[in-house]
């Protein structure tokens, strides 16, 4: 490896310590609370040295939203299986309602709804990763209605938002369930519900 490629690895290793410092401050303190002094002193650079990397903490979310957008992708991958719908609802379903119920997962995704409220700019990061997600499982429930194993929905773009309503409020309700059995019987129960509401 030559010098110029160890200095981008170092900086990209930097930046990657800043966007985790941020992740935690976030997690600790809420989003509006965090300042960039915060982030830079949990990350253990100096403020100067951040300010080389994200102009403020609004481009440090911008890089999570990213990072965001390539956790999504497997699911997108997932969903794009239409060759039997209703098995890629059920492993779809299961996989992130997991995903969903992560604590950490859970309290970001409450705080970013909270800060979106305010600032437009915040929901306009993350709008995009979720309404990826409803117009895979759109086509998927389309798929399904064409190959007879779902019903016909008046409005699939209707159905496809419940189903991620659901699977990401589960995960609120289970943020302070009692362990993995809690969590696996409500999934299992979600799991049996949507199976009922969109089989034909």
């Amino acid at each position: 490896m030559n010098a110029p490629e160890d200095k981008t690895a170092a900086l990209q290793k930097r930046k990657m310590r800043i966007v985790d410092a941020a992740l935690t401050c976030f997690l600790e303190n809420g989003y509006h609370q965090t300042g960039v002094r915060d982030i830079a002193r949990k990350a253990g650079i100096s403020l100067g040295n951040l300010y080389n990397h994200f102009p403020g903490k609004e481009a440090v979310l911008a890089e999570i939203a990213a990072l965001d957008r390539q956790e999504t992708q497997p699911f997108l991958d997932l969903l794009a299986d239409h060759s039997q719908p209703e098995k890629t609802l059920k492993r779809f379903v299961s996989a992130y309602a997991d995903y969903s119920a992560q604590p950490e997962n859970v309290v970001l995704t409450t705080e970013l709804v909270g800060e979106s409220v305010h600032n437009p700019e915040i929901a306009a990061l993350f709008s995009e990763n979720w309404t990826s997600l409803v117009d895979a499982l759109k086509n998927l429930l389309k798929a399904g209605m064409a190959d007879g194993c779902f019903r016909a929905f008046s409005d699939p773009d209707e159905t496809a938002e419940m189903i991620m309503d659901l699977l990401e409020s589960l995960g609120l309700r289970l943020l302070l369930a009692d362990g993995e059995k809690k969590k696996s019987a409500a999934i299992d129960a979600l799991q049996d519900f949507i199976g009922h509401a969109t089989r034909k």
